[in-house]
């Protein structure tokens, strides 16, 4: 894989992601108050997950590496925390029905 389609394709991922987290953080913005206020350490970890992912997104944007295989493995590592992270907050905020 040439590095312009590395970082094309990771920066669409990333991209992914992010509106992922924005959906849940707009989720749990509906949330009663008191179970958001249970919630507040997770949104500010899924805001600094944001900011990252933002941070990474302009990076393949701006100054895509010509070697790009040193990043591969440790992006995918993180990709994967990312999707348990989520998993996790959405079944910490969701569990029960909260209408909508």
């Amino acid at each position: 894989m040439k590095a312009k389609d590395f970082c094309r394709s990771a920066e669409i991922e990333l991209t992914t992601w992010k509106a992922k987290l924005y959906d849940v953080i707009r989720k749990i913005d509906k949330l009663p108050t008191g179970d958001k206020e249970k919630m507040l350490g997770s949104v500010g970890d899924l805001n600094m997950l944001v900011t990252e992912l933002e941070d990474r997104i302009d990076q393949l944007r701006t100054s895509c590496p010509t070697d790009w295989k040193p990043d591969n493995e440790p992006m995918r590592a993180k990709i994967e925390d990312l999707g348990s992270k989520v998993e996790s907050i959405e079944k910490e905020a969701f569990a029960y029905d909260f209408g909508g």
